[in-house]
């Protein structure tokens, strides 16, 4: 833990430990020295002294050891008392720290709206929580182990510690809130179950979930999910192309649909484009001759998709294009139609 705090403690509690440390050799070698006891009774007369357990003498002390015990019992009181008052604050500033930076990242979840949910911080959800911050999209990640969020602090800016499978952790997590989870749990069952919890808790949220199997496919759709990835069949199939269609694939490879300065494909909704009251078709729009960049997709206000849309395409309220360029030319839309990235 690196907070200033703590580490005062530290210096403090270290200081403690060799004030005591120092008190005990102190102790021992006067017993030993002035009252003449073996190394074993000088250790515990210095104990019983620092301690003041009450017990008897191992012999009967002279002058000399009674002055040498005084000043012992009067030096260990104050050290001891000191250790005991810093050791006691460092246990609980440990606590207290860690529950005041609980409760301050809470705070900023619950007033996220419309963030992302990424359950799980596997090799899926690192993926995932990277592309997010590439497009500077808010999420928050739902992961059980303590030891995966500490290691990753600096990647996860907002994070819960605990199981997706629990309400009220997807609670905690904004679910009611949030516009997209990501389910991206190594077994198949519990993201099942964090899909059919999602969507009871809040049926308009977008679910993308990850299958290991097939089988769960079907499954996880049934239980809500609008999508499912099967991360293995995805990678077998890319390998393929590489080897049926290199050129082409590698060509798709590097368009980049998220990044700062290297996007090529934008999905823009057509509200951004125009005043939808008076219907436009994609010829009329003229995208290509204001900002360089082709449309080369349409999706519909019933979510269906249309490849290389013909020109007299309307463009209806609700409905998407999907545009290809350059980034300067992707660039030059966003400036042009007044689009936040991200």
């Amino acid at each position: 833990m690196s907070s200033p705090v703590v580490k005062i403690f530290r210096s403090r509690l270290n200081i403690a430990i060799i004030l005591l440390t120092f008190v005990f050799v102190i102790g021992v070698f006067g017993f030993k020295i002035i009252s003449d006891f073996s190394w074993i009774d000088a250790a515990y007369m210095t104990v019983i002294t620092i301690t003041t357990v009450g017990f008897g003498e191992v012999q009967p002390l002279d002058q000399e050891s009674k002055i040498f015990t005084i000043f012992l019992i009067l030096t260990s009181v104050i050290i001891v008392g000191y250790a005991i008052k810093v050791i006691t604050e460092y246990i609980i500033s440990r606590d207290t720290i860690n529950e005041l930076k609980q409760k301050k990242m809470q705070k900023k979840i619950d007033a996220l709206s419309g963030h992302v949910i990424i359950c799980g911080f596997g090799r899926n959800g690192k993926q995932a929580a990277k592309k997010l911050a590439t497009h500077n999209r808010t999420f928050v990640v739902v992961e059980k182990d303590e030891l995966v969020t500490q290691k990753y602090l600096n990647d996860i800016k907002l994070f819960v510690n605990g199981n997706a499978n629990e309400d009220e952790v997807l609670i905690a997590a904004g679910i009611q809130r949030a516009s997209c989870l990501i389910s991206a749990l190594p077994n198949d069952s519990e993201n099942l179950f964090v899909v059919l919890s999602a969507r009871q808790m809040n049926s308009e949220i977008r679910i993308i979930s990850r299958a290991s199997q097939e089988t769960s496919y079907s499954k996880l759709k049934l239980a809500g999910a609008n999508n499912v990835i099967l991360p293995d069949r995805i990678g077998g199939d890319h390998m393929a192309s590489l080897v049926v269609v290199p050129d082409l694939l590698e060509f798709v490879d590097n368009l980049s649909i998220v990044g700062d300065q290297t996007i090529n494909i934008e999905e823009v909704s057509v509200e951004q484009l125009y005043d939808t009251t008076k219907q436009k078709t994609i010829l009329e729009l003229d995208l290509r001759k204001k900002t360089g960049c082709n449309v080369i997709g349409y999706k519909d206000q019933h979510g269906k998709y249309h490849i290389n849309p013909e020109a007299d395409q309307k463009l209806v309220p609700g409905s998407k294009v999907i545009v290809l360029g350059r980034p300067e030319q992707i660039q030059t839309l966003n400036t042009m139609y007044n689009i936040a990235v991200g």
